[in-house]
């Protein structure tokens, strides 16, 4: 995966500049302590230009990160996501991935940032966890402690967890891990949120000891508007394992189905359960092809 080459713009404390002229700073707080907030955001080439979906909710979980952990947020989000499309043009990006990060200066302290820069990038990416059913598995790396993190803020050092959990799995043989928390019920994936189809509903884990996915949320006001009932509770691997179907959802891999877990394979063809119908619903979403602003 190529991210950038000599020609790729970065947008880098009120500039752009070329990725390959940015430097790092060697005694950062964020390169030595994973100190820094970032976000994933996606550009759609619509019929009405190239839209960033959900821009506005993204830059404000931005600063919400930031603030949760004293890193300070210097910007104004419209401003910055005006800057976000800025950089789809320089690079000449209609569809794209778009990664904001926001970063400490010098300080070998473990105290808070005094100061902070903000880098954003973009570069082409399809659906991370790619197009096909996955095989999935229960993870022995467990879900950050609510209470010894800020679990709800998008924090560069706590996606260590989410490596040796996703890594754990691709080792296995499986494309994905799901994460227990610290009560012993599925919270999520690596980097995902998770739904399952059980009886003509769909289930999915509650707020509290998982991300709150802006994805997650949207798939949760999709079903709102289709009239499917969505239940938020615990749900053991037992629940996971003995459900219809279930799909994974998150910005970088949008929504995508899940075929077996733990070795056991859902016996519901994919295309005709809940999950598909809201995959492709959110991709008519993403597209503009289908308005659903009133409803979300």
């Amino acid at each position: 995966m190529q991210y950038y080459n000599q020609d790729t713009y970065i947008y880098l404390d009120g500039d752009f500049v070329k990725a390959t002229d940015a430097g790092i700073d060697l005694f950062g707080q964020s390169l030595h302590y994973g100190y820094s907030a970032f976000e994933g955001l996606r550009a759609y080439s619509t019929h009405h230009g190239t839209r960033i979906f959900k821009a506005e909710e993204h830059f404000a979980r931005l600063q919400r990160s930031c603030e949760a952990i004293n890193l300070p947020y210097l910007w104004n989000n419209q401003h910055l996501i005006e800057k976000s499309y800025a950089l789809l043009e320089a690079n000449n990006l209609r569809a794209a991935y778009i990664r904001p990060l926001v970063f400490s200066g010098s300080n070998m302290h473990l105290t808070s940032a005094k100061d902070a820069h903000i880098m954003i990038a973009a570069w082409e990416w399809g659906p991370y966890l790619g197009q096909n059913l996955l095989r999935v598995c229960t993870s022995k790396v467990q879900r950050l402690h609510p209470k010894s993190f800020h679990i709800e803020a998008k924090v560069s050092g706590q996606y260590i967890n989410a490596i040796l959990a996703s890594t754990e799995a691709i080792r296995e043989g499986f494309d994905e891990a799901l994460m227990l928390d610290h009560n012993g019920f599925l919270a999520q994936a690596s980097s995902e949120n998770l739904f399952i189809e059980k009886g003509h509903k769909l289930y999915t884990p509650p707020l509290g000891n998982i991300f709150p996915g802006i994805t997650r949320k949207t798939v949760i006001d999709l079903c709102r508007h289709l009239h499917i009932e969505v239940i938020e509770k615990n749900l053991t691997i037992k629940d996971v394992q003995d459900a219809d179907s279930a799909f994974l959802c998150g910005t970088a891999a949008e929504i995508i189905g899940i075929k077996e877990v733990d070795g056991i394979v859902y016996k519901e063809d994919w295309e005709h359960t809940i999950g598909a119908s809201i995959q492709r619903k959110y991709k008519q979403l993403v597209l503009e092809e289908e308005n659903y602003e009133v409803i979300i």
